[in-house]
Formats: structure tokens, sequence, C-alpha cells
């Protein structure tokens, strides 16, 4: 007497896609018809179609991380190094800079703080240095001064505490033109606050265009910039450039071209 058989037929093509993506699969449920179309052709193994599926499945994942990080950070549109003009300051100190695009002062906690007049390309090489650390998989934020301010200052307790732990949890926070504005104590206090959350913990890079012993001309009745300087500066790199703005430069060269034109 011959023992009885089972057989399993195949899962349904829908249970199949809502079982991969319950477990947090992605990129194979959709395209799975090609996937297993590649797979037959080929003739893959149990544990080459395992690996096939791991290593797409782990591409996807840290592109979308990838492509997550840039949107978050709001770096935007900006010119690489490589069309910077490092010969138009008449003064720029290159091998701090390029220190710093190497990302070492991230992952010693260190700040780092650009000083100059407008149109010396101060937020050109810190929108650079901050998408080298979003690819090397850091989370960074690329805020104005102005910017971070108006999305504190109107918060309540608790939503303006949520907010601050996502200013100081960021491996790197840029903040740019830092002191361009005037500014009343409000809004010094909740700059000291991102700052001293973030202090001797994660980096921080700033831009300005005014001398330090100017800054209470920006914040006049603050008492607290002496101890947000204290707090920015203990452990920076501090640059300055000098010299005339490229986008007068510009300005003045189409100007001329559009002179020559019959």
């Amino acid at each position: 007497m011959s023992s009885p058989t089972s057989t399993m037929s195949p899962m349904p093509m829908n249970d199949l896609l809502a079982q991969l993506k319950h477990i947090g699969l992605k990129t194979i449920p959709a395209n799975l018809d090609d996937f297993l179309a590649r797979a037959t052709k080929a003739r893959w193994s149990p544990r080459m179609l395992l690996e096939q599926l791991a290593q797409q499945e782990t591409q996807d994942r840290s592109r979308r991380s990838l492509e997550r990080r840039l949107r978050l950070s709001a770096i935007k549109k900006f010119k690489p190094m490589a069309d910077f003009e490092w010969d138009w300051p008449t003064k720029v100190e290159r091998e701090v800079i390029e220190r710093a695009l190497t990302l070492d002062f991230i992952h010693e906690a260190r700040n780092f703080v650009l000083v100059g007049q407008n149109g010396l390309g101060k937020t050109m090489i810190v929108q650079n240095i901050c998408h080298l650390a979003v690819l090397a998989g850091c989370s960074v934020l690329f805020r104005t001064a102005a910017a971070i301010v108006e999305d504190l200052r109107h918060e309540m307790f608790e939503g303006r505490r949520r907010k601050l732990r996502g200013y100081s949890r960021a491996d790197l926070l840029c903040i740019d033109e830092l002191a361009y504005l005037s500014f009343d104590d409000k809004a010094a206090d909740i700059l000291y606050e991102v700052i001293n959350r973030r202090y001797e913990r994660r980096s921080v890079i700033v831009t300005t265009n005014r001398a330090f012993k100017e800054w209470n001309q920006v914040f006049p009745n603050a008492t607290c910039i002496a101890t947000l300087l204290d707090r920015l500066l203990h452990h920076a790199d501090v640059t300055r450039l000098e010299g005339d703005s490229y986008r007068i430069r510009e300005s003045q060269r189409e100007a001329a071209t559009r002179r020559k034109k019959p």
C-alpha cells in the first residue's frame, strides 16, 4: 500500500506580493515579475536568488536613504568646488577650507566658521561640505539663521522642544548668513539654545559677514551673545575670506558684454 503524497500549490502572486511588502521589501515587490523571469532564465540557485534579492534591496534602501537625507538637508542647488576660483579672494586660507572638506571636524565635534563679505563664496563652500557629509552618511541640516529663528519663534513649549531636538540631533548643522540681519533678544536666545544644545556633541558650520566684535550690533539688547560666541568658538576652525564680490564682477562682465553687442 503506497503512502499518500501531498503537493504544495504555489502561493498566489497577490499573496506573495503582500507578504514581501509585509516584511519590509520594496524593490522586489515592485519588479517581481521581471525578477522571477531573470531568475528563471539564468537558472539561479536558491542561494543566488537570495543573494540577488538582498543585494537589490540593500542598494535601493541606500539610494532612498541618500535621497531622504538630501531632501531633509535643504542644501539646494550649488556649484561644485571645482568651480571655486581660489585666486579671486585677496585672502583665503585654502588649506583650512580643504581640511574642512575632508569632514574630519565632524568626527571631532568641532565647529567651522567662515567670515567674510557677501559674494565671496562662503555659502558655496559650506554647501559642498554639507553635500559631502550627506554622501558620507551623515544627517545634515542646512538653514539660514533667519529660517531657524522663524521656525522656532512662534512655537509653544512642546513644539519648540521637539524642533530643538531635531536641530540638536543632526550630525551636522549649517547656520548660513548669521548676523546678516538685525535680530531681537528672542532671536538671540533661540540661536543660543540651538548652539548650546550641540556644544561639544555635534558640529556646527556658521557663515557670517560680520566680525565677532560687531555681533552686539546685530543683537543690540541680547545678553547671551558673549556666551553664544564662547560656545561656538571654543572648539572651532575659523577662517576669513577677503576681497570683492564675485557677483559684482559677474554683473560688470555681463554689462560689458551687452555694451559690445551691436
